[in-house]
């Protein structure tokens, strides 16, 4: 017989190893590595911040000077009533486009531009090919055609097989509507928007806590260098959305060719710009967020900027023989990546409502992410009469989001050369400190409060009477809506 002692022991043991583990763990995803924090920029002061709310909120923001010159064409953009979508056609709108010659597809109707709109579901290809067959004004008809390709649904949490279906059918089917539809009405030009979560490795915490870092991709660079290798089976990527998004992009790629000219624009994480954004935009909405990120160096990207490289894009494709057509590009704010801290910072700071970022320590938050997937992908859709499905923030905590909110570089030199070079001429316009302080800024002003020079302000925080925070439709919540709405229409 086992001596008690002897039991006791062991199982003392297997618990000190188990706390030696996650402690390993824990610390392994607290750390930035020393290669990283060098690429960074110089953490965001208060002082810094309210200096540049001030100059922001004195000078308007105004870049036309930087967009392309003005091409005499007729513009289709999908999900042109989104952040990126928008953004292109406020630019388009802006060089002199005039709006009977831009036609938004999508499933909301534009709140702010007046431009032609028609409802669309890109994932019905009778749906895309009737809002691209739709009469324009006799002085756009005659005009070529381009078409930015922005629609998409953004899910970045799920990494399940069983939950592919859904990204699958509208990244990928609607992509090749959208493309096939393009073609059968002449356009010459097809600008995708993909994304560079594509080139993110998993991302493995659980599996190398005592090797190397670089074993478990905590530190990645984002490029093209991917779009030169076959494209790597669904598992290989951390999360069904770049899983899809990388089946897209090779498919408008593959499209390119001598009268129609096709590739993609490749924004690096954390596209932000709107307060529909989940960046900026969804702490924005908050008294508190639970976080494990503020350590993490990220390179963030404004949805003005995003536009402005699809614009280039469209100038690079109709030069003669493009040496950049059909393949991706890789595009980021004109600046070092920033840590998410620097993002918080703002928000307390400069915002009119209370926000206080609540650090959890990533080693917990890890194992309620796997807690949480196990439960929802595999125990809630087996037990449907017992179990509910999670909803909210609870579903959104998966693993995945461990490689998302990894430490990246974005290396967009290929974008930055010259289009004589292969390049697009890219450079953008807006820094992220001037980016997410306007966007505070912004929503400030929606909210009815606007604070002007050091009056109203108490320590770093603006005071007054402020309204309540309203409620915006991000992504991630209309990526829900529509995969209610098509669950309804297949079922």
């Amino acid at each position: 017989m086992f001596d008690g002692n002897w039991i006791s022991w062991s199982l003392s043991i297997v618990v000190l190893v188990l706390l030696a583990y996650l402690i390993s763990v824990n610390q392994l995803l607290s750390q930035t590595p020393d290669e990283i924090r060098r690429l960074s920029g110089p953490r965001w002061t208060p002082q810094l911040l309210r200096e540049t709310y001030e100059r922001l909120r004195k000078t308007p923001f105004d870049y036309k000077d930087k967009l392309p010159p003005r091409l005499h064409r007729r513009y289709i953009v999908t999900g042109g009533s989104g952040l990126v979508g928008g953004y292109i056609v406020e630019q388009l709108l802006a060089r002199g486009t005039p709006g009977g010659h831009i036609r938004i597809l999508d499933l909301r109707r534009p709140s702010r531009l007046a431009v032609d709109f028609a409802s669309t579901d890109i994932t019905s290809a009778a749906s895309v090919s009737a809002a691209f067959a739709r009469p324009w004004p006799a002085d756009a008809a005659p005009l070529p055609l381009t078409v930015f390709h922005t629609a998409a649904v953004i899910l970045a949490a799920e990494r399940s097989a069983a939950r592919y279906a859904f990204p699958e059918t509208v990244n990928v089917r609607g992509t090749r509507n959208v493309l096939a539809a393009a073609r059968a009405c002449g356009a010459s030009v097809f600008s995708a928007t993909s994304s560079a979560s594509v080139c993110i490795r998993p991302v493995r915490p659980l599996w190398f806590p005592f090797s190397p870092r670089e074993r478990g991709n905590f530190a990645q660079v984002l490029d093209e260098r991917d779009f030169l290798r076959p494209l790597r089976a669904r598992e290989g990527y951390f999360g069904n959305y770049p899983a899809s998004k990388a089946v897209a992009e090779r498919i408008v790629c593959e499209a390119d060719g001598e009268g129609f000219r096709a590739g993609c624009i490749r924004p690096a994480n954390g596209v932000y710009g709107d307060p529909t954004d989940n960046t900026v935009g969804d702490p924005l909405s908050r008294d508190v967020l639970p976080t494990w990120v503020p350590h993490i160096i990220q390179p963030f990207i404004h949805g003005r900027n995003v536009a402005l490289a699809h614009l280039h894009h469209e100038s690079a494709l109709l030069l003669p023989q493009p040496s950049c057509s059909g393949r991706p590009f890789v595009v980021t704010d004109p600046n070092p990546p920033i840590a998410y801290a620097d993002l918080y910072a703002a928000i307390a700071t400069l915002s009119a409502h209370p926000f206080a970022a609540l650090r959890l320590p990533p080693a917990v938050a890890l194992l309620l992410s796997h807690a949480l997937e196990l439960y929802d992908d595999h125990l809630a859709p087996r037990f449907r009469f017992l179990l509910p499905p999670l909803t909210g923030d609870a579903r959104s905590l998966k693993p995945a989001l461990f490689s998302i909110c990894t430490h990246l570089v974005a290396a967009d030199g290929d974008a930055r050369k010259g289009v004589q070079d292969g390049g697009l001429g890219y450079e953008g316009v807006v820094t992220t400190l001037e980016g997410v302080v306007r966007e505070v800024l912004e929503w400030n002003r929606e909210h009815g409060f606007d604070c002007e020079g050091e009056e109203g302000k108490n320590g770093g925080r603006v005071k007054g009477r402020v309204a309540q925070r309203k409620t915006y439709t991000t992504s991630l919540s209309l990526a829900e809506k529509i995969q209610k709405s098509l669950s309804l229409s297949l079922s």
